[in-house]
């Protein structure tokens, strides 16, 4: 029988997926090819925005319309923020949430012999543990993801995230420093570290997230380490020194900064203020130069005036960040924004956005031409069309090289010759 997993949403999804698709296949299940029909399939979903939701329920009635008499399972973040409404979607025939993901291939195998619906969603309980997982590859790619933390504490004032996720909880570090040295033996040579709250990691544990990146960048057989997304305000100078030392490291750090207005922050419950962010920064570009600093901005968040919208507009011109996720704020039921005062308009969002983006991608521009002239190495991940090959540098930066032969998950050295887009364009260079 063959199976196939959509995932939607984030890294730690994506890690989760590759999880609970070896979970099939170890039970006798092969592994669907692309534009094959599937005997089961598990979409596995996200739930951070109300657009979200609606590329869940998309997303399963194509699932039905692609694979007629397949076995349809929800899964992940919206089924567990939203149990009534995901055990509506009758387009599913297993719903599970997130509590139990080790329960997808009994559950499925009991849909299969009794033909009976399933939805079972447990509640995240207090002083639960981290869920013990590992994957020993990933299929199609050429940078491994490895998701050590899991939940939040934080409670924004418009996220959903700790309801579907739960509380902090983390992998332990021996588990960490065996999955990447597995992952290197399978010759992947970059590990990205994931969690929904990463730099929350090792809380309860009596670590930090600095004993996980140093236990990744021990192990043998990967030549760089990555972070996921990042809270800033846990990034102290002390953490950023510590850091520094692993070379391995890579110079690229996803600070979510979301608002560049301290008003709009507080509002949000974010647990820092513009001027900590810019020096954090600072501090960031003094250990790393030449680091990437990306992120993730919110427009149109409750209460958000004209005035602190140009202030946060005119923070990202200032941080200059090498590339910004922008979106509209999306009102999620539970949370304490939902009925907060002063809903912005949807059309206003949309030319708030629109004003965003054109700024960040000036921004980003700018970070492309600084890189022409460098030879930097680069990890080539596939073959982007005939002859022209795509990776990313240490910092992140998207790059093009023609080359007639396979490149895939090489690190090569190129020189950048031009920004072509969003990308650098350059020629293998001579090592």
């Amino acid at each position: 029988m063959k199976a196939k997993i959509i995932t939607l949403g984030c890294k730690v999804n994506q890690y989760e997926s590759e999880a609970m698709l070896e979970a099939l296949l170890a039970g006798g299940f092969q592994e669907a090819a692309s534009g094959e029909e599937a005997d089961v399939v598990v979409v596995n979903s996200c739930t951070v925005t109300a657009t979200s939701d609606q590329k869940v329920r998309q997303t399963l009635r194509r699932a039905r319309k692609e694979n007629p008499g397949a076995v349809t399972v929800l899964t992940g973040c919206m089924p567990q923020a939203f149990p009534e409404e995901a055990a509506a979607l009758l387009e599913a025939d297993v719903v599970l949430g997130n509590a139990r993901r080790a329960d997808l291939l009994p559950r499925v195998m009991e849909y299969l012999s009794s033909k009976q619906r399933i939805v079972d969603i447990a509640p995240h309980e207090k002083g639960e543990k981290f869920e013990r997982m590992a994957v020993s590859t990933f299929h199609g790619r050429t940078r491994a993801f490895l998701k050590i933390e899991d939940g939040c504490d934080r409670f924004c004032s418009y996220c959903i995230i700790p309801y579907a996720r739960g509380r902090v909880r983390s992998k332990p570090l021996e588990d960490i420093q065996e999955e990447v040295r597995r992952l290197g033996e399978q010759g992947f040579q970059e590990v990205v570290l994931t969690g929904i709250n990463l730099p929350a990691y090792g809380r309860e544990l009596g670590l930090h997230l600095c004993d996980a990146v140093e236990a990744a960048c021990q192990a043998p057989g990967i030549s760089r380490v990555r972070l996921g997304s990042l809270e800033p305000e846990q990034l102290t100078p002390d953490v950023i020194a510590r850091m520094a030392k692993e070379e391995k490291l890579c110079p690229q750090f996803h600070l979510s900064l979301q608002s560049g207005c301290d008003a709009t922050l507080r509002r949000m419950n974010r647990h820092y203020t513009t001027a900590e962010y810019r020096q954090i920064v600072g501090n960031l570009w003094a250990a790393f130069p030449g680091c990437a600093i990306t992120t993730d901005i919110m427009v149109g968040f409750a209460g958000e005036t004209q005035e602190e919208f140009e202030q946060s507009l005119q923070f990202a011109r200032e941080i200059a960040f090498a590339k910004v996720h922008v979106f509209a704020y999306s009102r999620r039921p539970g949370t304490r924004a939902y009925d907060a005062p002063g809903q912005v308009p949807n059309k206003v969002k949309e030319e708030r956005s629109r004003q965003m983006i054109q700024v960040t991608k000036t921004t980003q521009q700018a970070f492309l031409q600084a890189q022409v002239g460098k030879v930097e190495e680069v990890l080539f991940e596939q073959q982007r069309e005939q002859g022209v090959w795509e990776g990313y540098t240490r910092n992140y930066t998207h790059v093009l090289a023609p080359s007639g032969k396979d490149l895939s998950g090489q690190l090569l050295p190129v020189e950048l010759l031009e920004v072509q887009g969003e990308s650098c364009v350059g020629r293998l260079a001579r090592s």
